[in-house]
């Protein structure tokens, strides 16, 4: 689940290094992929510690059947990305997946009361679309540092999830 950078992409990575990572961007993409043997293994996060149930995921899972392999944590960090030479005071909204908004709320509440927040299909997708310009220059995303790296996008802020320990829990899901 997720596009390339995502956090979702890194638990396949820490779970499975030497696989190939397919970004399929949604839980339901994910296990689709896998009811139809197009994959051997989904990962996908089911809840975070901050941000609760991720929804979408819970829907998909109603819909497929598949076991579980594994379940395990990752400590989730969130930035704040911006394109390049772009300040603070020229940022007018906030995109990213629910669940990391969710995750800053009170981070956005407190340092961004004026922008628009507007939730997005996945996190690295969301920093994906800015660095290409789909989203405009005004626009920043949460989105993980790999993000950052693989679009050539700026940390405008490190860290700021509302809580210092973020955890996501992640499935492994196999038919």
């Amino acid at each position: 689940m997720g596009a390339h950078g995502s956090f979702s992409e890194q638990a396949g990575e820490t779970y499975s290094p030497d696989s190939e990572i397919v970004p399929l961007i949604n839980a339901d993409n994910v296990l689709s992929a896998l009811n139809k043997g197009e994959i051997d293994r989904g990962v996908f996060p089911i809840e975070n510690s901050n941000g609760g149930i991720v929804i979408e995921a819970v829907h998909a899972m109603a819909k497929f059947q598949f076991e579980i392999e594994r379940m395990f944590e990752l400590d989730i960090h969130h930035m704040l990305l911006v394109k390049p030479g772009v300040t603070a005071s020229h940022v007018k909204a906030v995109s990213s997946h629910d669940q990391a908004l969710k995750q800053c709320r009170m981070y956005l509440k407190r340092l961004w009361p004026m922008a628009e927040i507007t939730p997005y299909s996945d996190t690295a997708q969301a920093a994906a679309d800015l660095a290409s310009g789909v989203l405009p220059d005004t626009t920043a995303v949460i989105a993980p540092k790999k993000a950052a790296e693989i679009y050539g996008l700026e940390i405008l802020e490190e860290s700021i999830q509302d809580l210092k320990f973020n955890y996501t829990t992640f499935i492994v899901a196999k038919k």
